[in-house]
């Protein structure tokens, strides 16, 4: 359990410096885009109301706190889950990564009523709309990585 919680708790620290770092270090809230390698990397500012790809946006306070209900709830289902079923250390760090992002995005909604996205990439000749964080790839990246890596018990 210690690399879920370790995994979690540096996943939550690099998501929010970098939301800090970005959004408001080098003031892209009040700019809205910074070319840093075009078209690869963008940073173009977005607040989430709603899930991925502004889904569910509603712009309500209703909505925002359904949505940290549902993140929270999420989290408590994968750390139950992995205590009771057990995983390996990849299993392990693959679900800190997905608790870790859905507490960063929860950070978020708590400070800001919102989600801060920041990164857009794009290319060979494919415009992306759409802006995303840290917290959204160690969400998938941990999604995918408990899909490959949780290990149940074996049958005693």
């Amino acid at each position: 359990m210690r690399a879920l919680f370790v995994t979690a708790a540096i996943t939550v620290a690099l998501d929010q410096l970098t939301k800090w770092g970005i959004v408001f270090g080098l003031d892209l809230y009040a700019r809205g885009e910074i070319d840093v390698l075009p078209p690869l990397l963008t940073f173009r500012m977005a607040w989430n109301y709603g899930i991925n790809f502004g889904l569910f946006a509603g712009h309500t306070e209703t909505a925002r706190w359904v949505l940290i209900g549902v993140a929270v709830a999420i989290s408590a289902g994968v750390l139950w889950w992995v205590r009771r079923e057990g995983t390996g250390r990849r299993g392990m760090i693959a679900a800190g990564l997905l608790i870790g992002g859905a507490m960063g995005n929860v950070i978020d909604r708590l400070a800001f009523g919102a989600v801060a996205d920041f990164l857009n990439m794009s290319c060979c000749g494919i415009e992306n709309p759409y802006a995303f964080n840290v917290a959204d790839i160690a969400i998938f990246a941990g999604a995918a990585g408990l899909a490959l890596f949780a290990e149940a018990k074996k049958p005693a």
